[in-house]
């Protein structure tokens, strides 16, 4: 009996698994809070979390949706950014020595250090969230798109060369299919380094969102609104991860192996 099969007549525990995680986490949250007696300070049980929720909705969708746009944004810009420099450092090599170590050290700087210099340049407010955003996804995207390049098998070079083909030839027909899987898959990761790029430039220099809302909270100690908006800014990061992935098997779903799909 084939997996498809098993699935049709049985219930789909693969489906199923993340709700049935999800709820079975909170329900152990919930619990541990009121048997160790954990003070809301400290730990606030889920029901307090979801009281916040309701109570302070307007202002924690206002700030979600905010903070929704600037890291839509600077991930964005990482995209094109990440893509075009990706390809220029894996078209030569000259190239790919020179700017590698450079890039490598620019993303060994920590982003908070940088939020300051931002504000200095654009000021307190969204400018400073979108570039943080963008400086912490486009990394990856660049690693991802000059790897995909510059492992092409050299005997595929040499039989391409040897019919006739332009090094132009080779990297479009070639080399930019082949980083396609890369590329994709770096998406995934981009994004929600794009959140946390969000999140610190709100932190230090906004006056909106949901990093901005809670620092804010945080100083009234009102901790469940804290934890309020980390669960929100889990549901985007999961909303736009599942994107991620979806644009993946969408358009690569030629570069993975059938059976890894019953597995």
């Amino acid at each position: 009996m084939s997996a498809n099969e098993i699935r049709k007549g049985s219930i789909n525990w693969v489906g199923l698994a993340p709700v049935i995680y999800t709820i079975g986490l909170f329900v152990i949250w919930e619990a541990a809070v009121w048997i160790f007696n954990i003070r809301p300070v400290i730990l606030p049980a889920p029901s307090a979390i979801v009281e916040a929720l309701i109570k302070y909705w307007p202002a924690i969708q206002r700030n979600s949706i905010q903070t929704l746009f600037t890291t839509t944004l600077g991930f964005g810009l990482a995209v094109v950014g990440g893509l075009a420099l990706g390809l220029l450092v894996g078209w030569s090599r000259v190239i790919y020595a020179g700017l590698y170590p450079l890039m490598i050290g620019f993303n060994a700087i920590p982003k908070v250090a940088v939020v300051p210099i931002l504000v200095i340049w654009f000021g307190i407010g969204t400018i400073p969230a979108i570039l943080t955003a963008f400086l912490i996804a486009f990394f990856p995207i660049v690693v991802n798109v000059a790897t995909g390049l510059a492992t092409i098998e050299p005997e595929t070079e040499d039989v391409l060369r040897a019919l006739g083909a332009k090094k132009m030839d080779i990297m479009i027909k070639v080399g930019i299919p082949r980083s396609m899987p890369y590329f994709f898959g770096s998406l995934k990761v981009a994004i929600t380094l794009a959140f946390v790029g969000s999140v610190i430039s709100e932190t230090v220099a906004a006056n909106t969102g949901l990093g901005y809302m809670m620092s804010a909270a945080q100083s009234q100690f009102n901790v469940p609104l804290v934890w309020a908006g980390l669960i929100m800014l889990a549901i985007e990061g999961i909303v736009m991860y599942a994107l991620m992935a979806w644009l993946e098997k969408r358009m690569t779903g030629w570069a993975h192996r059938s059976q890894l799909g019953n597995v």
